[in-house]
């Protein structure tokens, strides 16, 4: 896992008016707490620090140059994102030390290419692990190379580096293995969405074929 270093410059002001300032400095406000310590209030170089998380993913262990406090070593635990537009809120970071261990969520990347019959559905793209706070690994790969209809991959199944726990449910699905849909299968869905759309607003299919039943059967009795 990489680590990136960043100068992290103390906050004495709060509040949304603060927060607002300091974002308009190029700053994103942040909170760094853990290890029993009190909160302490920073602001992070916000175009360094959004290159960090895109480059070496959420994961990256941050070194923050605190001044004439010295250095710390930080995890990100939660990033604040503006919900319209995009930009980092606000940052919760988390004290580390060399040798601790930390609970973290990797992504599961799947490789390789199943039977042709096959069709591979993912259903957890993370897995919960517990690893050392300067060797956290960037990705879990999952290999469905020719794997056959009915394969199943569960958590327990995935390969873990060494000293690295696996916190998440260990017969947690991660990835399935299903039959490819044959062209009847795909016809037929076609066939069930024109049913549906030629349907009137509210009605189903089977609604309008109920109501063109009954209609039939008024014209017979006629």
């Amino acid at each position: 896992m990489s680590e990136v270093r960043l100068d992290a410059e103390p906050r004495t002001e709060f509040g949304k008016g603060a927060a607002r300032r300091t974002r308009k400095a190029g700053k994103i406000p942040a909170v760094l707490y853990g290890h029993g310590t009190d909160p302490t209030h920073v602001s992070l170089p916000a175009l360094e620090f959004a290159r960090a998380i895109r480059e070496h993913g959420q994961n990256t262990v941050l070194t923050l140059r605190l001044g004439s406090d010295g250095s710390q070593l930080a995890l990100t635990k939660t990033i604040t994102t503006h919900p319209l537009k995009n930009y980092i809120e606000h940052v919760d970071l988390l004290l580390v030390r060399s040798g601790e261990k930390v609970v973290v969520d990797i992504p599961v990347v799947i490789t390789g290419i199943p039977a042709s019959n096959a069709l591979v559905t993912q259903d957890a793209s993370t897995l919960q692990v517990a690893a050392e706070a300067l060797h956290i690994p960037e990705q879990f790969e999952v290999s469905v190379a020719e794997a056959a209809v009915g394969t199943q991959i569960l958590a327990r199944h995935v390969e873990l580096p060494d000293g690295v726990q696996l916190h998440s449910d260990p017969d947690m699905l991660v990835v399935n293995v299903v039959a490819s849909p044959t062209e009847q299968d795909m016809a037929g869905e076609v066939e069930a969405a024109e049913e549906t759309l030629e349907a009137e607003p509210g009605e189903t299919a089977d609604t309008v074929q109920a109501q063109e039943s009954g209609e039939r059967a008024a014209a017979e009795q006629g």
